[in-house]
C-alpha cells in the first residue's frame, strides 16, 4: 500500500522520529537501514501493529540484545501519537501506556527518565527541562560534548555522553604467550606440518611451514572508585569499560569505596544497562569515602590469584582523595606494583590545569603508576587507547 504524500503524510516523519529514538537509546541505526524500514513498511502494510513491529524490527534491530528494547520502544512510540515528540524531548518522567514505566528494561527507562547513578532515576529539573536534543544532533552539539566534562553535564546531556561513550574503541595491548601456532615466519620448523605437506606430494618436501608464537592480550585488572567525589564518573566510567573491553578473555573488574565489591559477575553480562543494574545492586558503599589501602588489601587477601604471573594491566579509576592510612596504602600498592606488569591511573583531576597530586593517596598513587591519564571527557576517553600503546613502550 502507499504511505502517501511524504509532503503532507506524517508516517514517514514518525518513522524517522522512531529511528532516531532507537539511536539514542543505544540501537545502531543509520541511514541506509531507515531506508529499508520505510520499505519494509509499504510491504507489510499498516493494517496491522504487529506485521509493522515484525518488518521493522527485520531491518532495523541486528543484535540479540536489542530486540526487547525494539519492541518496547515500539509499544510506546506508536501508541501514542504524542509520544514521538515527548520521546525525543526526553523529559518525561515515566512513559503512558499499559506497560508500567518501573517495569520497563533498563534502556527503555534511561531513554525516558533523567538519572543519577547507577541505575537511579531523578526527577527533571529545570535546566533540563529547557534542554531539547534531536537524537541526531548537529554536528556541533557532538564536538561540544565530545569536549565537556562529565562533572559539569545536565541530565540529559549526561546520558547522551554515556551512550557515546559506548561507542570508543579501546584496543588493548598484545604480548607473545608461550603457545606455538602455524605461520608464515618463525625460528622453529613446524614438522607436523612438513610431513603432512609431504604426504601430500608423495614424499617430497617442498615447503618448510614454521611455527611462530601466539599473541594474546594482556590480563587486565579494573579498580573503579565510586565514592562520592567520583558519583558523577562512576556511571559513565563503567559502562565505557564494559563495552570497550567485551570479548576480553581475562578481565577482572573491582568497585572500591569503603570496600572492595567485585563486579565480575555483572560484566558477564552482555547488555550494557544489564550490567549497570546488576553493579547497583552488587555496590552497597556507593557515593561514600574512600580507602583504597583498605580494598587493595583485601584484593590481596581474596583475589591475588587473578593477578597472573606479572603480566596483568591494571587500570586505577580514581581521583586519589585517599581517607585510609597512608602508610597501609603505600604497602598495598607496593604489592601491587610487585606483581603486575603495568599500572595506569585514570585520574579525572587532571582537567584541571596546574594539578598536583598533593594529598597524600595521591602522592601514593604517584609513586607506584608508571603513568596518569585523564579521563574527563569524551575526547580523553577516546585517547586512553594511544595513552595504553605508550605505556607499554616505555
Amino acid at each position: 500500500m502507499s504511505l502517501g504524500d511524504a509532503r503532507t503524510g506524517k508516517f514517514a516523519g514518525n518513522l524517522a522520529a522512531f529511528g532516531r529514538a532507537l539511536r539514542r537509546t543505544g540501537v545502531p541505526v543509520d541511514s541506509a537501514r531507515m531506508a529499508l524500514s520505510a520499505q519494509a513498511a509499504m510491504a507489510v502494510g499498516l493494517q496491522a501493529r504487529e506485521d509493522l513491529s515484525a518488518a521493522l524490527e527485520a531491518v532495523l534491530v541486528s543484535r540479540e540484545q536489542d530486540r526487547a528494547v525494539f519492541r518496547e520502544l515500539f509499544e510506546a512510540f506508536f501508541r501514542d501519537p504524542n509520544m514521538g515528540h515527548k520521546l525525543l524531548a526526553q523529559m518525561l518522567p515515566s512513559a503512558e501506556g499499559k506497560a508500567d514505566p518501573s517495569k520497563r528494561r533498563p534502556r527503555v527507562r534511561e531513554a525516558l527518565s533523567p538519572q543519577t547513578h547507577l541505575g537511579h532515576q531523578a526527577k527533571p529539573t529545570g535546566e533540563d527541562q529547557k534542554v531539547d536534543f534531536d537524537a541526531a544532533m548537529t554536528a556541533s552539539d557532538v564536538q561540544r560534548l565530545r569536549h565537556a566534562d562529565f562533572n559539569a553535564l545536565s541530565a540529559t546531556e549526561y546520558r547522551l555522553v554515556e551512550r557515546l561513550a559506548r561507542d570508543i574503541a579501546l584496543p588493548l595491548p598484545e604480548t607473545r604467550s608461550r603457545r606455538m601456532r602455524a605461520g608464515g615466519r618463525g625460528a622453529h620448523l613446524h614438522w607436523a606440518g612438513v610431513m603432512q605437506a609431504s604426504v601430500r606430494l608423495g614424499g617430497e618436501i617442498l615447503d618448510l611451514p614454521k611455527r611462530q608464537r601466539c599473541a594474546e592480550a594482556l590480563p587486565l585488572l579494573v579498580l573503579v572508585d565510586v565514592s562520592g567525589s567520583m558519583e558523577r564518573y562512576a556511571r559513565l566510567l563503567l559502562a565505557f569499560l564494559h563495552a570497550a573491553t567485551r570479548g576480553h578473555p581475562r578481565r577482572d573488574v573491582y568497585a572500591f569505596g569503603t570496600q572492595l565489591t567485585d563486579l565480575g559477575a555483572a560484566f558477564k553480562l552482555g547488555d550494557t544497562d544489564a550490567m549497570l543494574d546488576h553493579a547497583n545492586a552488587l555496590i552497597e558503599d556507593f557515593a561514600g569515602g574512600t580507602q583504597l589501602g583498605q580494598s587493595l588489601e583485601s584484593l590481596r587477601m581474596h583475589h591475588a590469584r587473578k593477578l597472573v604471573g606479572r603480566r596483568t594491566m591494571v587500570l586505577i579509576v580514581t581521583d586519589g582523595l585517599d581517607t585510609g592510612e597512608p602508610q597501609a596504602l603505600a604497602r598495598e600498592l607496593a604489592w601491587l606494583k610487585l606483581h603486575t606488569r603495568r599500572i595506569l591511573w585514570l585520574n579525572p583531576l587532571l582537567r584541571f590545569d596546574g594539578y598536583a597530586p598533593l594529598a597524600q593517596g595521591a602522592q601514593a598513587l604517584n609513586r607506584v603508576a608508571h603513568g596518569m591519564v585523564a579521563i574527563h571527557n569524551l575526547t580523553k576517553l577516546e585517547d586512553l587507547a594511544q595513552s595504553l600503546a605508550r605505556l607499554m613502550k616505555s
